[in-house]
C-alpha cells in the first residue's frame, strides 16, 4: 500500500491516502513496509489482502462488530448486479462537483468498497487519495481484495484514525454520521455526502415483511454543528428482482432482517419476483471554516 502512482487510461492517479491517525493517542501514522507506526511506538501490520486494522480491542462493543461475512457476501452480490447503480453515479457526480484535482476521499462505512469503486472509476484523470473504512473485518478485507489501489481501514467512525484538516470529501452511505469527527477530519470547505433511505425506499418489501408501516417524519434538510447546507436531492427509481437470491440478498443487507418477524421473513423468502421503490435523499454538507 505505499504511495504510488498508478497508470489507467493513459492518465496517472496517486490513490493511497496516507493522513492516517494512530487510533491509541491520535499521532500521525506512516508506513515501514508493511507495517503502520506512529512515534510512540504503537505499531500496526498490514494484513496480506492489503488492509489495515486501527480498531483497537478496548474500543469494540463486541467480538466481530458490523457486518457479518455472510451480511458483506449478499451485498456484494446486490450491489455487483448494479440494483443501486443510479445511487453510486448520483453519488460520484456530486463528490466531483468542485473537487479539487488534488484530493482526498474517506468513504466512512465503506461495506465491500462498491461505490468507493465506482467512485475511482468516474474520477479517472484526477489524483484522489482513496479511503475506505469499516467497523466490519470482513466488508474492509473483501474490498481491499477487489481494489487494491486505495486504503482501507477497519476502524470506527466514533474516532477516525485520520489525522485533522486531511480530507477533502466523506461519503456516509446509509450509515452512522459521527458529525464531530467528520467535520475535525475534513478541510475547511471540505464536504460530507449523507445518503440516507427516503419515506418510500423498498416500500414494497417493508409491506410484505411488516404487519404495518409507521408513518414517516419528513424534515427539511439541515445542518448539524461546523457544516452549512449545501445541496440536497431526492433520487427515486424502480428495480425489478427476479429469482428468490437478490430478494434474500437484498433482505440480508438491511436492518430489515432483524427487524422483521419470523412470519414476515417467511413470506419474504417465498417471493421470486419484486419490483421496488428506491428513494433516497443525497444531502450535502460543506464544512465550514474554522474560526
Amino acid at each position: 500500500m505505499a504511495a504510488r502512482d498508478i497508470h489507467r487510461d493513459g492518465c496517472i492517479m496517486r490513490y493511497p491516502f496516507l493522513d492516517l491517525a494512530c487510533p491509541l493517542d491520535g499521532a500521525p501514522l506512516r508506513q515501514d513496509g508493511a507495517v503502520w507506526r506512529c512515534l510512540s511506538g504503537h505499531s500496526f501490520d498490514t494484513a496480506r489482502e492489503g488492509y489495515v486494522n486501527l480498531l483497537p480491542v478496548q474500543n469494540k462493543r463486541s467480538r466481530d462488530p458490523g457486518d457479518s461475512k455472510v451480511m458483506v457476501a449478499a451485498r456484494r452480490r446486490f450491489l455487483t448486479a448494479g440494483h443501486y447503480q443510479p445511487i453510486a453515479s448520483a453519488v460520484a457526480t456530486m463528490v466531483l462537483d468542485g473537487l479539487p484535482q488534488r484530493a482526498a476521499c474517506l468513504d466512512a462505512g465503506c461495506g465491500e468498497g462498491y461505490y468507493l469503486r465506482e467512485l475511482a472509476d468516474a474520477a479517472a484523470g484526477r489524483q484522489i487519495a482513496l479511503l475506505g473504512l469499516d467497523i466490519s473485518k470482513w466488508a474492509v478485507q473483501a474490498a481491499a481484495r477487489q481494489q487494491r489501489d486505495a486504503t482501507w481501514v477497519v476502524g470506527s467512525n466514533a474516532n477516525l484514525p485520520v489525522l485533522p484538516r486531511t480530507l477533502d470529501r466523506v461519503i456516509c452511505m446509509f450509515g452512522f454520521p459521527v458529525y464531530g469527527e467528520f467535520a475535525r477530519a475534513l478541510k475547511p470547505g471540505g464536504e460530507l455526502l449523507q445518503v440516507d433511505a427516503g419515506a418510500d425506499h423498498l416500500r414494497e418489501l417493508r409491506e410484505i415483511i411488516y404487519p404495518t408501516l409507521k408513518p414517516e417524519r419528513r424534515s427539511e434538510a439541515e445542518a448539524p454543528a461546523g457544516f452549512s447546507v449545501a445541496g440536497a436531492e431526492t433520487l427515486r427509481f424502480m428495480v425489478e428482482l427476479k429469482g428468490a437470491e437478490p430478494i434474500a440478498d437484498l433482505l440480508l443487507m438491511t436492518p430489515h432482517l432483524f427487524r422483521a418477524t419470523a412470519e414476515g421473513r417467511a413470506r419474504a423468502a417465498a417471493l421470486t419476483e419484486l419490483s421496488l421503490t428506491v428513494d433516497v435523499r443525497l444531502l450535502r454538507l460543506r464544512r465550514n471554516a474554522a474560526r
